[in-house]
This record gives structure tokens, sequence and C-alpha cells, in this order.
């Protein structure tokens, strides 16, 4: 199995496709990794709510533990001072949820940003790369095969006629002489229809079964 044609022209195309693919994917990885942590800038907030609420909690606990000292009245210093404790917990609570949705969004953002143009990518230059690795696999099975040049011969004549130029014509004309048999005019046309397919033949070139 080939991954990549032997004749220059469709090798350069396929090593191009294949670059511009993996640069559009690295592309769009750069840009989603970018943008997550710009989004994670948004739950700085939400970090210096935590702080600020657990260092006031704190210190709130320390003053009514102090205050419980007191003699008569610290039952009475304490509660306060712990409701007030509480609610530098809710506001280190609400930072931490602050902190959370904004990195839940940034990491479905960057998820985001990655799948879609990469599955975009892939979906346009993939199917035509294995497209044409299952082709060419095919096509050198047909030429090492019985009767596979005179197949890849008849391809050259049904194709695209300009690729026939360099195939010298005999007396009556290129069908002609495929249907005669003449042996080298076959090796002529599965030669074009192999370089055609990226392909080049083997050093014995295309096997040709003269047909009776």
């Amino acid at each position: 199995m080939r991954l990549y044609a032997q004749t220059p022209p469709r090798l350069i195309r396929q090593v191009l496709a294949d670059l511009i693919a993996l640069a559009l994917i690295a592309v769009a990885v750069k840009f989603a990794l970018t943008v997550h942590d710009a989004l994670l800038l948004l739950a700085e907030p939400g970090r210096k709510a935590q702080g600020a609420g657990d260092d006031l909690a704190t210190g709130l606990d320390g003053a009514a533990d102090a205050a419980s000292k007191v003699p008569l009245i610290g039952g009475s210093l304490k509660k306060p001072l712990q409701f007030a404790a509480g609610a530098g917990n809710g506001l280190s609570d609400a930072g931490q949820s602050v902190q959370h949705i904004v990195g839940q969004v940034a990491d479905l953002t960057a998820l985001a940003l990655i799948v879609l143009p990469v599955a975009f990518v892939l979906v346009l230059w993939l199917p035509a790369r294995l497209r044409w690795i299952r082709r060419s696999a095919a096509t050198r099975r047909l030429v090492d095969g019985p009767g596979g040049a005179d197949l890849l011969a008849l391809r050259a004549l049904t194709g695209p006629q300009r690729d026939l130029a360099a195939v010298a014509v005999p007396a009556g004309g290129l069908a002609d002489a495929w249907r005669r048999g003449d042996q080298q005019v076959i090796a002529d046309l599965s030669r074009v229809a192999l370089e055609r397919a990226g392909l080049r033949p083997g050093r014995a070139g295309p096997s040709a079964v003269r047909r009776g």
C-alpha cells in the first residue's frame, strides 16, 4: 500500500495538501488554546472573591473565638461575628462557583474551536487521500494480474485524450491497435493509465496478455 504517488506532479500536490491540512489543524489548536487562556482570565474576579471570603471568614472566626472569652457578654458578641464569618464563607463559595463556570465555558469553547475546524479539514482532505490509496492499490494489483495491461490500456483510451499525446499512434489508430493486441501500444497506453493514477510501471513494465 502506497501513501504517496510516484509521479512528481501528483506527489507534490499530495504533499502540499497534507502540509496545508496539518497547518490548518495546528492553527486551529493554537487559536483554541489562546481563546481558552483568555477566557480563564475572566475567572480572576472569582479567585479574588474566594480569597477575600476566606480571609474574611478566617478573621471573623478568630474574632469570634476571642470575643467568646469576654466575661458575661462573650456569648452575645460571638454570635454576630460567627454570622459574619458565614457570610465570608458564602463569598468564598460564590468565587469558587464563578471559577468553575468560567473553567467549563473555557473548556467547552476550546473543544468546539478544535473539533469543528479539524472535522471540516478532515472531511475535505482525508476522504480524497483514502480514495487515492485504495485506487492506487487496486491499480497496482490490476497491473500485476493477468490481462492487467490490457485493462489499463483500455482505461487510458477511455480517459482524457490529452494524456495520449505522448503515445505513438500506429496506422489505424490506437483503438484499433489495442483491439489487435499490439503489445507496444498496450504497454504505452497502460503506462499512461499508471501515470494518470500517479504510479510508475515496474522495472519490467506492465505485463500484457496477448489476446487470441
